[in-house]
């Protein structure tokens, strides 16, 4: 099986978080002048400068002792000539003192040896929580801070691909009651770590204790991804195929919806199951999920609760005689439309018509 390509995570030790600040502090200011320069080529009408002309600029600052190599000079000007050709704008925000660390580095400037990192000469501890399996090779790496001043690596490592998963398939319906309703009639819980804290976020919010909020919510968010991995992993080995609704958490955050919905971590989930199905040699797909709950999994009418009033509504009974979980039944109809889409069906699924419209 083809290898893959994934991000391994590793919590760096506090004791190396001078070092590591200090050097932050010189990408701050390497970013800071390319952005400065491009500004100045901006207003003054001169052709935008590209990652090419920002190294040829940055190109001899290792020697008068700014405290980075070249591999991570290049790496800087490269990122922000990616980041501002993303957000199309002629200069970007400046790093400040309040910015979280950052330190790009190059795949063949870092070392794994008796579970440790090495990097620039310097031993970097880190509690090596999961194995790097033996034929990986390495590729871009980064040094990240989080808002409570911890240090990580993030290594992008080329990994064999694991076993691969059962011969089955799954349709998965996202939601707020649970998690995911599977095609199979199982459900995978929600977690609700944001809700669980929130008296405690309203306390230490009335009082103005910062740090402890940042604590609370990182306390939140390692729970929350935590169990949306435990579960991705657990679905990735089970099934070859997963198929999900292409439900758009980014326009239901602006409802009323908006906490539930980013406290359940829909996009993070979606994402764990793409890149691990693949790891396990599965199929990993997408599909329109409109009037997947209305529509009957058995005979395909439209017969199902409609509108806001039919939302209370878990289970309803089919013209046909089929009895339906509302969840299950959507679920069910994703993995349909899944298997339609690789049978080489409509690329947009067609609308079932109505038990009236059979009449």
């Amino acid at each position: 099986m083809t290898p893959s390509t994934i991000t391994y995570r590793f919590r760096i030790k506090d004791k190396h978080a001078a070092r590591l600040m200090a050097q932050a502090r010189a990408v701050n200011y390497v970013w800071n002048y390319c952005n400065e320069t491009q500004q100045r080529a901006a207003r003054a009408g001169r052709p935008w400068l590209n990652a090419n002309n920002l190294g040829r600029l940055c190109s001899g600052a290792t020697k008068e002792g700014l405290d980075l190599n070249a591999n991570t000079m290049e790496r800087i000007c490269r990122q922000y000539d990616q980041s501002r050709r993303a957000k199309r704008r002629p200069w970007l925000r400046w790093r400040s003192v309040k910015s979280l660390g950052w330190i790009p580095v190059r795949y063949d400037d870092i070392q794994f040896r008796a579970g440790a990192f090495y990097y620039r000469k310097e031993r970097y501890e880190a509690w090596v929580t999961r194995e790097i399996p033996e034929g990986s090779r390495f590729g871009s790496a980064t040094f990240s801070q989080d808002a409570l001043g911890r240090w990580y690596l993030n290594l992008r490592v080329t990994a064999p691909a694991l076993a691969p998963a059962a011969v089955s398939a799954v349709g998965v319906d996202l939601g707020l009651k649970t998690l995911a309703a599977l095609s199979t009639g199982a459900s995978i819980e929600i977690l609700r770590a944001y809700r669980a804290i929130e008296p405690r976020l309203a306390q230490a919010q009335r009082g103005g204790r910062k740090r402890l909020l940042r604590r609370l919510h990182s306390k939140a968010a390692a729970r929350r991804c935590d169990h949306l991995h435990k579960a991705s992993a657990d679905m990735a080995r089970q099934h070859n195929l997963i198929v999900v609704g292409n439900v758009r958490p980014a326009k239901l955050a602006k409802t009323f919806l908006a906490k539930s919905i980013m406290d359940a971590g829909w996009s993070d989930f979606r994402r764990m199951l793409s890149y691990k199905a693949l790891r396990h040699g599965g199929k990993y797909l997408e599909v329109s999920e409109a009037y997947t709950t209305q529509t009957c999994s058995e005979c395909g009418c439209i017969a199902g609760p409609r509108g806001r009033a039919g939302l209370n509504k878990r289970t309803w009974q089919c013209d046909c005689g089929a009895v339906h979980d509302r969840d299950v039944n959507a679920a069910r109809n994703i993995l349909r439309l899944g298997l339609q889409a690789l049978a080489g069906g409509a690329g947009k699924p067609e609308r079932s018509i109505t038990a009236e419209e059979k009449k």
